[in-house]
């Protein structure tokens, strides 16, 4: 009896393996890079370099097995004990091993036969070519060095009716000189930004804001249209499901924010955004809301600093997507829900948050957040000498706009009826709640 147990587990044993020695790139991992990495991975866009062709891969082939193995890419930070997601990007442990088994037995070509058809991508876009573009007026000089405010540009849309909007790309003209953008839209009579004249870069003089202490209350902010769009590193275009859309009223003009960083070279930056209008009169209106505590300060050398911001939402919507950020001292992020019933649940959980990989998260079943629903946002941050990434641990940090000073920013997308105001969501702030001990560790 042992002797054929051994038989028959030598030979599944051989069935097994026999796969793994005949793995070739075009009828294995070809497929796979289609699928999951020449989004980022192809000329133009921001990864290193171009995994399209086998030549192409073929010199980083034992880069990508230790890349997949240790889930380094594709990027992705949610812990899965907490929601499901649309846009998960974890390879199945099946990619994971075909990958492995291909490096392992020499990264071979095989037969170019065997090669799925090439992906198509039109030039400078990820979805397809826009229904119109908007871009900057002019090709802004970013310095070889030194510290660079952000900068404002002011752009007509130039629509001359309503647009309601479902899909969304935001695009550096130049990645290596742009950290991110955000894309905010002004409709007319709202006063943002009125000192900006056309067509030429601002920068806002400086408001030198009074310290106020530590608290664990926090705002929603609504903004009058919103957000049109980000770009962030690792980002993926704005996409809403059919029937939902964002409004961008007739004589909008958009605002964007640009944040640029030197890198020893002087160059030029002209960024643009795409949009795709809905093709159906949309059902709801999704707006971009963001939970924030500004009053955040991070005492010097402190490795585990805990900030919350608590709020609590006046009207019904639906809880879309969510992205956290923080600049380079951010640890964790998440998002709770406390439902009027008493029930809550973890939204979203980010354990080990990277600022170079700042990502937003699809939930795969949003969430109804009925009227008088808390959400927490809980960030950790590491001001200490062990944070790598910490340009000064001797410094108390507060709220800033630049890399060095610090935010806690839990944007999220709600769905709201057609006709709804998006300022009938916001409300007074709120204490947080009481979280009791066993759970505090656990975050």
């Amino acid at each position: 009896m042992l002797r054929t147990s051994l038989l028959v587990l030598a030979a599944a044993t051989a069935v097994n393996a026999a796969p793994a020695s005949n793995v070739t790139f075009h009828k294995d991992i070809e497929p796979i890079l289609q699928a999951r990495c020449q989004g980022c991975h192809r000329p133009g866009e921001a990864a290193p370099m171009s995994l399209l062709t086998y030549q192409d891969a073929r010199p980083w082939a034992k880069a990508i097995r230790g890349a997949v193995l240790s889930r380094k890419m594709p990027p992705w930070f949610a812990d899965p004990a907490h929601g499901a997601f649309l846009n998960d990007r974890r390879l199945p442990g099946e990619e994971i091993d075909r990958i492995v088994a291909w490096v392992d037995t020499g990264s071979r070509e095989g037969d170019p036969k065997d090669a799925p058809q090439p992906r198509t991508f039109t030039q400078g876009w990820t979805e397809g070519k826009p229904d119109v573009v908007v871009e900057m007026p002019m090709d802004f000089p970013v310095p070889a060095s030194g510290k660079i405010d952000y900068t404002y540009f002011v752009v007509p849309t130039g629509f001359t009716e309503d647009k309601w909007v479902e899909k969304i790309e935001v695009r550096p003209g130049n990645p290596k000189v742009v950290h991110h953008i955000i894309v905010g839209i002004r409709p007319p009579g709202v006063d943002s930004m009125r000192e900006a004249k056309f067509g030429e870069p601002f920068v806002p003089p400086v408001k030198i804001r009074p310290r106020a202490s530590q608290t664990e209350q926090g705002a929603l902010e609504v903004g009058s249209a919103g957000s049109a769009g980000i770009y962030v590193p690792g980002g993926v275009p704005t996409s809403l499901k059919p029937g939902q859309a964002r409004l961008i009223p007739a004589g909008s003009d958009l605002i964007f924010t640009m944040h640029y960083n030197a890198y020893g070279k002087a160059d030029t930056d002209r960024s643009r955004v795409g949009f795709w209008f809905a093709k159906q009169p949309p059902k709801e209106r999704v707006v971009e809301t963001l939970i924030t505590n500004r009053d955040l300060h991070i005492p010097a050398g402190e490795g585990d600093h805990r900030v919350v911001a608590s709020v609590t939402l006046q009207a019904d919507a639906t809880i879309l997507n969510m992205f956290p950020h923080m600049h380079v001292r951010g640890k964790s992020f998440e998002y709770r829900a406390i439902y009027p019933n008493g029930e809550s649940e973890t939204l979203l959980s980010v354990p080990r948050y990277d600022f170079n990989w700042q990502l937003t998260y699809y939930l795969q079943q949003p969430r109804l957040l009925p009227k008088g629903t808390v959400i927490e946002c809980l960030a950790k941050y590491d001001n200490s000498a062990n944070n790598p990434y910490n340009p000064d641990p001797r410094q108390e940090v507060s709220w800033g706009q630049q890399t060095w000073e610090e935010m806690m920013a839990g944007f999220m997308d709600l769905a709201i009826p057609l006709g709804a105001d998006p300022k009938a969501l916001v409300g007074a702030p709120v204490k947080a709640p009481a979280v009791p001990s066993s759970n505090v560790g656990a975050r």
